[in-house]
């Protein structure tokens, strides 16, 4: 149906589309229907009481300043918690270091906003996440894929690529959404030596890598870029900027995320955001210093950890028994997907369709690539659902896919 606005729009709203993600979780609503579609935390995991109280403490000791105007930067115990926190990561960063957002996915914006001019070339992984498509895509980004494999994003595959200069490389090292790989530790230095020897900045999303459920936590690419430079100065000053969020460690609905970057680009995103913005809640940003602070978010990442190696646990044995030996599937070390892998003939959209008749649902893989790519892939989240659900969707899908086989060795018959 036309309108009167259609041709009114901006240029650039051209290349804006609806997430795939955010579609499917409105047809995946109903009760009968096993989702393994939203990279949606676990509900009732949910410190409820803990922020019930935090908002009390709040209002009743510092209501007016919690209601009030704060500043764009952030509110600084928070930023100085945060700071706290990731040094026992190895990333050593000031207050002035981190710009607290309204979710990482802010931070992608702004950092949209600051560094691609229409037709600029983003490096991407692929697959990728896609609400940095989506992010980018808003300013005109042309994209060059890297592929990833078990152990990240593939380094022997960026030596002819970035000769091309794209404006910046977007990397998540920490149980990739989508694919839940993690970046070889050899992969990450390598990755930083070629970063620095092109001038070619990194931004590394960082959501989930608290959420380990083995081994031992890879290094920061920040950090690694700060031994490589050398430097004296005692904070942060290289070519990576580090985003993370809450979202995944206490709650989605809180909308906080941070920024970790040199301070002069820390001073860019802050006039940047003040047009967008002005600031992050400062009532939210209290409750949340408020209900992590004395050490509860280490212990609700511990209950985190717990529950969702559980989940992953299940998932992996439930694909080994109800799935057909032709998919293969990752193992992820933490994080909250795995991705799964069909014959290449298998065609995704009418699996799609099947499996919602047998009431469960995924997201198709062709939605985190930037450019087509032949294949049939699965994401399958594994942190929402109890190990009885996930059973028996696993189950189910289980049969949905067998029927497309079948169908598709028919077909090709």
């Amino acid at each position: 149906m036309s309108t009167a606005w259609s041709h009114r729009y901006a240029q650039r709203t051209q290349s804006v589309r609806s997430s795939v993600i955010r579609e499917l979780l409105k047809l995946t609503q109903r009760p009968e229907i096993i989702s393994f579609a939203g990279g949606l935390p676990a509900p009732e995991l949910f410190p409820v009481e803990r922020f019930e109280q935090a908002c009390h403490t709040v209002l009743a000791q510092n209501g007016a300043a919690a209601l009030q105007y704060g500043p764009t930067e952030g509110y600084v115990p928070l930023r100085e918690l945060i700071a706290r926190h990731m040094r026992r990561y190895g990333i050593i960063a000031d207050v002035g270091n981190i710009l607290i957002t309204c979710g990482s996915q802010q931070a992608l914006d702004l950092i949209g906003k600051l560094l691609i001019d229409t037709g600029d070339c983003v490096l991407v992984e692929a697959p990728t996440y896609l609400g940095a498509l989506q992010a980018f895509n808003v300013y005109g980004a042309k994209y060059v894929s890297v592929p990833v494999d078990h152990d990240g994003i593939r380094v022997d595959s960026l030596d002819e690529v970035l000769r091309t200069g794209p404006k910046f490389m977007y990397v998540l090292p920490n149980f990739q959404n989508p694919a839940g790989v993690t970046l070889s530790e050899e992969r990450r230095q390598r990755l930083v030596l070629l970063a620095n020897a092109y001038g070619i900045p990194i931004v590394e999303d960082d959501p989930y890598g608290q959420l380990r459920y083995e081994g031992g936590h890879g290094t920061p690419l920040v950090v690694l870029d700060r031994n490589n430079q050398r430097t004296d100065e005692q904070y942060l000053s290289g070519n990576v900027m580090y985003t993370s969020t809450l979202s995944k460690l206490l709650a989605p609905g809180l909308r906080l995320g941070w920024m970790v970057a040199p301070q002069e680009v820390i001073t860019r995103l802050v006039q940047l955001k003040q047009g967008a913005d002005l600031h992050t809640s400062t009532f939210i940003q209290m409750v949340a210093y408020e209900a992590a602070r004395d050490g509860f978010l280490d212990q609700h990442v511990r209950k985190l950890r717990a529950v969702y190696r559980e989940r992953r646990d299940t998932m992996l044995a439930a694909l080994q028994e109800f799935f057909p030996q032709e998919a293969t599937w990752t193992r992820p070390e933490g994080g909250l997907f795995l991705w799964v892998t069909l014959p290449e003939a298998t065609d995704c959209e009418a699996l799609f369709h099947a499996a919602l008749r047998q009431n469960v649902a995924f997201v198709p893989g062709s939605a985190f690539y930037a450019d087509e790519q032949p294949g049939c892939h699965l994401r399958l989240n594994f942190s929402n659902s109890k190990p009885e659900q996930i059973r028996e969707g696993i189950r189910r899908l289980g049969e949905a896919v067998k029927e497309q086989l079948r169908t598709s060795v028919m077909a090709g018959a």
